[in-house]
């Protein structure tokens, strides 16, 4: 979709799917006991519309009433490894087909961690520049280790 729609619709439409998807999805699943993990939540849909260039004040409105996780994990790493993977694997999305995009996209999600965590959000951004996919893995698990608690369903 992120080929066809731009800009400020494209921000709307993330923000309504993740606004339905809380609702009907994730809020359901926690009132149940359960523990949730969902990729592509908020940081990604602020750093696809930077792309865009529309402005961090419309996001920060558009996104203000959005369910906040108990942890943001975010991705990290140095722009130079991000471009070589890249090239590697291809690209996934418009964004990353221009030069120098791993860099703007660096910058983008680290300027979401720092609104998010001024938002008061818990953030934790995992350098993936030298870890394998295993070991980031293992470290992420280890921060979601204290997170999960037993189903007060079944209480």
């Amino acid at each position: 979709m992120t080929e066809t729609v731009t800009g400020h619709a494209l921000a709307c439409l993330y923000a309504a799917d993740r606004h339905h998807h809380v609702e009907t999805e994730i809020l359901p699943a926690l009132d149940d006991g359960r523990l949730v993990i969902s990729d592509r939540y908020l940081a990604s849909g602020l750093v696809v519309q930077r792309f865009d260039a529309v402005d961090p004040i419309f996001l920060r409105n558009l996104n203000e009433k959005v369910h906040r996780p108990e942890l943001a994990v975010i991705l990290d790493a140095d722009p130079d490894v991000i471009a070589e993977r890249l090239h590697d694997r291809g690209p996934h999305n418009r964004f990353q087909h221009a030069p120098g995009s791993s860099h703007i996209e660096v910058e983008f999600y680290r300027h979401a961690a720092d609104a998010m965590t001024s938002a008061g959000f818990d953030v934790v951004r995992v350098d993936c520049s030298s870890r394998s996919a295993a070991q980031s893995a293992a470290f992420i698990a280890r921060r979601l280790m204290p997170l999960s608690r037993p189903s007060r369903a079944a209480s």
